[in-house]
């Protein structure tokens, strides 16, 4: 490879690799890592087990309060119905006032 102008070089030691995105990360765990440059560019090789954590949304103060004063409750309870339902108002409004 070095006739063609490519140096292959092996990164040890790699714990994890994290590739993050808006919907979530992309996380390799005990990954083998492989950078490869040739014209003067680095292109990495990733090899491993791969898993994906999608992204907790993003729970505004007032979707918090509105919840909470929908459903007869108190903010942290209506917080966490919001993060149960990712997100979604109307049914952290019904979970919590079915209880």
């Amino acid at each position: 490879m070095k006739k063609l102008g490519m140096q292959v070089e092996q990164i040890e030691d790699v714990q994890s690799i994290v590739i993050k995105t808006p919907k979530g990360n992309y996380v390799f765990d005990s990954a083998e890592v492989s950078a490869m440059t040739m014209q003067g560019t680095t292109t990495y090789q990733i090899i491993g087990d791969i898993r994906f954590e999608p992204a907790a949304p993003e729970i505004l103060k007032e979707d918090i309060t509105m919840v909470a004063a929908q459903a007869n409750v108190s903010e942290e309870k209506a917080r966490e119905a919001l993060v149960a339902t990712k997100g979604d108002i109307a049914e952290a409004i019904m979970r919590l006032s079915s209880t």
